[in-house]
């Protein structure tokens, strides 16, 4: 509650989003790449940094990793660590894990991403990204 006023998050959880986007990729790679059999050819780990830092840092990770021919990337960005109720201001906890997955469908980086889905659990879960990159 901030000022008498409660906030209604509406938009559907992340993961939910993300699955109810349309298959760009071949069935047999994603069915691999979901149950963590992909094991993904670069990483970053976004942990600890604020929004401002880390979007050129993926945009360039992106950029470099489609530009030396790697398909499968996973970024790490935390579960993020929820405010507690003193909080200034209501801030929603997961600010990278809520705002990477934008960012890969906007400008420059949509052109070189072909399909983000959560990670497995083995290489991060709810806190990383599979990104498969165009060729």
């Amino acid at each position: 509650r901030s000022g008498g006023v409660t906030r209604v998050d509406l938009s559907p959880p992340l993961p939910q989003a993300l699955h109810a986007q349309p298959l760009r990729m071949d069935h047999k790679t994603h069915r691999q790449m979901s149950r963590g059999k992909l094991a993904p050819e670069a990483r970053i780990d976004l942990h600890g940094m604020t929004l401002a830092v880390a979007q050129p840092v993926l945009t360039r990770f992106v950029m470099q990793a489609r530009a030396d021919g790697r398909r499968l990337v996973l970024v790490i960005t935390g579960k993020g660590r929820g405010t507690g109720p003193d909080a200034p201001l209501p801030v929603r906890p997961g600010a990278l894990r809520h705002t990477v997955p934008h960012w890969l469908h906007m400008p420059p980086l949509n052109a070189a991403v072909l399909q983000v889905r959560p990670a497995h659990r083995r290489h991060g879960g709810e806190g990383a990204y599979y990104v498969y990159l165009r060729r």
